[in-house]
């Protein structure tokens, strides 16, 4: 009996665990060996041709799991039945990357058809743009399944828009279970990549917690009427990541309104102070962060596809 009851003890957490469907860093070891060396090929590629993909790929990602988790809805195609979320605020005119996920899919269905999701690719996706920039690597847990079905309505609503002041980016990171900061070590992806003209002229013409000499650089490439889509670099250093990010915050440099809230004598300075002074410590809580994001409201088990294209469903 005794022999019986200790067997209990280790095979029921087992079962109980296997029932809970979680994500695993081991998911395609056996279905699909070489998914993540084809991932980080492709990706690496991509940024080698234009550096600024790395910063478009993980935006893909966020946005992704920020309209009701991460489950690649945000690469749906509109269809008769849903508009997806391409057109959304946020998103319209502005999210790119999607070709190279086409691509990476593409090769990793040769590889391995039917089998590795498009949820998961953006998942590595984004962190081998970030490795490849120079950024912190993490371990990826892997097992998402695809959406069958996307939310214009919830990519306008989730995804925290340029415009937010503190308070209110802190509710809309708390609404996803992030703390403030968890909220800040994310808001470190502008560390790379471009904005567009239109997301920060409001900014760059009304406000004045903006560095003068600074803020007169951008408005050469930014008037205050067109050139909607001209872009400047959201930090002084866009293809690298570092913490330069928030050295750039610490001296009125930060091109979002979003991202100067995060140093403007609020609860988030002291937080600023750290990741500007100890860039380890960023890359640390970056990562995990990272992977906290990854692991919200995933599809796992029989819920949603494998999609054969990431553009549209089975």
């Amino acid at each position: 009996m005794a022999k019986i009851s200790f067997l209990l003890l280790i095979i029921i957490p087992f079962l109980l665990g296997m029932s809970s469907a979680e994500l695993t860093s081991n998911f395609y070891s056996s279905t699909c060996p070489n998914v993540l060396s084809v991932i980080k090929t492709a990706v690496n590629s991509a940024i080698s041709k234009e550096s600024r993909m790395g910063a478009s790929l993980l935006r893909l990602h966020f946005h992704d799991c920020f309209v009701n988790g991460c489950d690649a809805s945000v690469l749906l195609d509109d269809t008769s039945s849903f508009t997806g979320e391409k057109t959304a605020n946020p998103n319209s005119g502005s999210l790119r990357g999607f070709d190279v996920i086409d691509t990476i899919k593409t090769q990793v269905e040769s590889t391995c058809a039917g089998v590795v999701s498009c949820a998961d690719i953006l998942a590595v996706a984004a962190r081998d743009s970030v490795v490849k920039l120079g950024g912190p690597s993490w371990n990826v847990l892997l097992g998402r399944r695809d959406s069958t079905t996307a939310s214009l309505s919830a990519a306008n609503n989730d995804i925290p828009a340029p415009t937010l002041n503190l308070s209110s980016l802190i509710s809309s990171f708390s609404n996803k279970g992030f703390n403030s900061r968890e909220m800040v070590a994310l808001s470190g992806s502008h560390t790379i990549g471009q904005a567009r003209c239109t997301t920060f002229r409001d900014r760059l013409y009304n406000e004045t917690n903006i560095n003068s000499s600074f803020g007169t650089t951008i408005k050469a490439n930014c008037p205050q009427n067109g050139g909607d889509n001209n872009l400047s670099p959201l930090d002084t250093s866009p293809t690298s990541f570092d913490n330069v990010y928030y050295k750039n915050l610490q001296s009125q440099k930060g091109i979002l309104h979003s991202d100067q809230q995060l140093f403007n004598g609020g609860s988030t300075d002291s937080i600023v102070n750290t990741y500007s002074s100890n860039s380890a410590t960023f890359f640390t809580d970056f990562a995990m962060a990272m992977v906290k994001m990854g692991n919200l409201s995933p599809l796992t088990g029989t819920n949603g596809q494998i999609r054969k294209n990431c553009r549209k469903i089975n």
